[in-house]
């Protein structure tokens, strides 16, 4: 015997009021296309489960699966049987038979108030059964069992589960729109992407390549990145790479290497925006940590930030960086990151660079000469890379 189900619990979503049914369709429809290669798996939506019928399916490589989708809160994998108490029992008594330990606990949940004994009664009629029939020498804890049964009698069937795995949490990727993120090859922005889809909104990604003193290792590791991170989509991600090297040589020509960093970050952000528009992304993404780095103060923030108008989302801007690591490290990024592969930024970072740079002497630098021509032609030379679940088999990339 072996669970036959899987039952998806929404958590949050289900705070969302009238637009909750938009909020469970939109998971409905990403869980599919994450498990699309499971095609025997069938899919049933009812107003606060989701249920997916196994059909034999690996249940081990559909629930890893299902951790990584932004808008389950849990899941469990479990039995469903038809509307006979007796059978229940037997089905309680072979998981308990099975599972480790020898207390135990039946938790009833009577969703369909039709049946005439309530969660009280059916779980005594339940444990009496189970002490009857049991190969183990077993007792009751109410409090802090070694086994704890799930009995769920619902309208349409009764579930049972001894398991509750934990979700991504969060909300389906897609419903709050689309970004685009930043994506230097760092430990921080990639983190700042999974931050952002967890709430829900898409990506794309940017990354500004500076050859020959980028090399195609640094490229690697920025798609490599996004690879980790398209499983926590709906299994694909845009990156669009920039030429960057003539616009960053072109800022040290006519800046003062104090300020090199702060009007390269604005010629970035000048570019982002325009990528951004033209593939219809509402908000701009980063890793910025307040104060990590000369760039990341809050002066330095305030004179880079007023050369656009688009939203800049900064999903790590307060946390430390052992909190950006130690996340990094669960989603799978970290080692990729560390990587010993310099980007744009690290190889042309400046001695001395301005912790408060001022508006206007960046404007007075950005007088010197016509950047609004090499920012356009940054824009219109961007390449533009689909990473999916071919990437690693397409040779073309690299």
């Amino acid at each position: 015997m072996k669970p036959d189900h899987i039952l998806v619990r929404f958590g949050e979503l289900t705070t969302k009021g009238k637009n909750r049914k938009l909020f469970i369709r939109k998971l409905l429809k990403n869980t599919k296309e994450i498990l699309h290669d499971y095609s025997a798996l069938e899919y049933e939506l009812t107003y606060d489960r989701l249920y997916i019928y196994l059909n034999e399916e690996n249940a081990e490589e559909v629930t890893d699966k299902l951790k990584t989708i932004f808008g389950i809160h849990n899941f469990s994998l479990c039995y469903k049987v038809e509307h006979d108490l007796e059978k229940a029992k037997e089905v309680v008594t072979y998981i308990i038979d099975h599972d480790e330990g020898n207390t135990f606990k039946i938790d009833t949940k009577r969703h369909d108030k039709s049946y005439p004994k309530n969660s009280i009664e059916m779980n005594k009629e339940i444990a009496g059964y189970v002490f009857h029939h049991t190969t183990k020498e077993l007792s009751v804890d109410v409090h802090n069992p070694d086994i704890l049964v799930r009995v769920e009698y619902r309208k349409d069937a009764i579930y049972i589960m001894d398991n509750m795995i934990p979700g991504a949490g969060g909300y389906p990727v897609g419903i709050g729109g689309k970004a685009l993120l930043m994506l230097s090859g760092g430990i921080d922005s990639p983190v700042a992407g999974y931050l952002t889809m967890k709430r829900g909104v898409d990506i794309e990604c940017i990354h500004y390549a500076s050859p020959p003193y980028t090399n195609e290792m640094a490229r690697e590791k920025v798609l490599d990145l996004v690879n980790v991170l398209k499983d926590y989509t709906h299994g694909s991600i845009k990156v669009h790479i920039v030429p960057f090297t003539d616009l960053q040589l072109s800022v040290y020509d006519h800046c003062d290497e104090s300020y090199a960093m702060t009007v390269m970050r604005r010629m970035m952000y000048r570019i982002a925006e325009g990528v951004a528009k033209k593939n219809d992304c509402l908000a701009i993404v980063n890793g910025e940590s307040i104060g990590q780095v000369a760039s990341q103060t809050l002066e330095s923030m305030n004179t880079i930030n007023q050369v656009i108008t688009t939203p800049v989302i900064r999903p790590v801007a307060c946390m430390d960086k052992l909190e950006i690591i130690k996340i990094a490290e669960k989603i799978g990024t970290y080692d990729i990151s560390i990587r010993p592969f310099e980007d744009c930024c690290t190889i042309f970072t400046p001695h001395n660079p301005a912790t408060k740079p001022k508006a206007y002497k960046a404007e007075g630098y950005e007088a010197e000469w016509d950047f609004a021509s090499e920012v356009q032609k940054c824009i219109d030379h961007t390449e533009t890379i689909i990473i999916n679940s071919k990437y690693k088999n397409n040779d073309d990339l690299f």
